[in-house]
């Protein structure tokens, strides 16, 4: 993808000690950080807190370019989509011990925790670290191992088989997960190029996984066309699709969206700051939930977009015209998209809904 962002979106501001009356900036803000929220489009990888990533680093070039937080947040800025995967891939470097993933694990758990997150489905890449040698099965049990430190957040683990590595790659990966699926493991997608590397070689895969009763979700429609959301659909059968941004493109393929209620995992920020979208007015988030799409909102890595699911929301609110009242439509939204079974998902909303505070 060649087309280039017009403006960073703002990071997360700090936190400010205010009196008096608020702001409806600083009120809505106040606000969408105490709604209890549940994300189904997290990376682990893209969710390791600069400051561990820090750690990790120094632990493994001590005399690297990178020497401090600013340099880490330095590297957190993208000149498109492949400049973001190139960043994805630097990072993953320092991903090298089964012990750095129950680090990690446990720190994107807190970070959950912080959000007022009470459920999360979040992506693992095994494929991304079979070059160092970390084993699937128990990659998924150092992970688990870093979670269940956490227990204020149930987090369900979501295999990602990653495009670039190839489907007879994807296969294996696929038979490996199935494993451990007693850890958590409830679906399997597919990220990494989309621009390069098509759906269709993957249909045996998620047929096969579907077999096997996993869950499908794939990314697509964020580097590349419409067509690349119709080709996940026709040819993976998926149940959610994560971005989706360029359907906007096709009136039909709204359309069927829409009639099908195939749920979308909308990343606005992260749209944002890969170029996917040149600004958070142009999303088409909003379209999308007025087309009676099924829409959640979510962060994608939030650590390497210097995001929060809370600043998403706001953002929604500021810059596209959302209420509050739309702020727990979507939540809501994110509970029935779940993968959890029909019990869990009406206790779940039950517990949101009493928690949600009114306009």
């Amino acid at each position: 993808m060649s087309r280039r962002r017009s403006a960073r979106v703002d990071k997360q501001p700090e936190r400010r000690e205010y009196s008096g009356r608020q702001s409806s900036g600083e009120a809505i803000a106040e606000w969408c950080a105490s709604v209890p929220k549940a994300e189904l489009h997290l990376h682990l990888e893209g969710a390791i807190p600069v400051e561990t990533l820090l750690e990790l680093i120094r632990k493994y070039e001590r005399h690297g370019p990178v020497r401090d937080l600013v340099d880490v947040r330095a590297r957190m800025h993208y000149r498109d989509f492949p400049h973001f995967i190139e960043t994805w891939l630097w990072k993953n470097r320092f991903l090298r011990e089964y012990e750095d993933f129950t680090l990690i694990a446990e720190a994107a758990a807190r970070y959950l925790v912080g959000q007022r997150a009470i459920y999360a489905e979040m992506f693992f890449s095994p494929t991304d670290f079979a070059g160092h040698g970390l084993a699937t099965q128990e990659l998924a049990q150092a992970i688990r191992a870093g979670l269940d430190r956490v227990p204020d957040v149930r987090v369900a683990l979501v295999a990602d088989l990653v495009r670039d590595a190839g489907p007879d790659r994807a296969q294996v990966t696929l038979s490996e997960v199935a494993e451990v699926r007693e850890l958590g493991v409830v679906g399997i997608g597919i990220g990494g190029s989309e621009h390069l590397f098509p759906p269709e070689p993957f249909r045996a895969v998620f047929a096969r996984a579907r077999q096997m009763g996993f869950h499908t979700s794939a990314h697509a429609g964020e580097s590349a066309g419409p067509e690349s959301v119709w080709a996940v659909i026709r040819e993976l059968e998926v149940e959610r699709i994560g971005h989706a941004t360029r359907a906007v493109e096709d009136e039909r393929l709204l359309a069927y969206l829409a009639e099908e209620q195939i749920a979308i995992e909308c990343c606005p920020i992260s749209n944002v700051c890969t170029g996917a979208v040149v600004s958070l007015e142009a999303h088409p988030v909003r379209r999308f939930d007025e087309l009676g799409l099924l829409v959640t909102i979510n962060t994608d890595d939030p650590a390497m977009f210097g995001n929060t699911l809370a600043y998403e929301y706001e953002q929604l609110c500021t810059h596209l015209g959302f209420s509050r009242a739309d702020v727990c439509r979507l939540v809501l939204n994110a509970v029935s998209a779940s993968w959890l079974d029909r019990d869990e998902k009406a206790r779940l909303a039950q517990t949101m809904r009493s928690q949600m505070r009114g306009p």
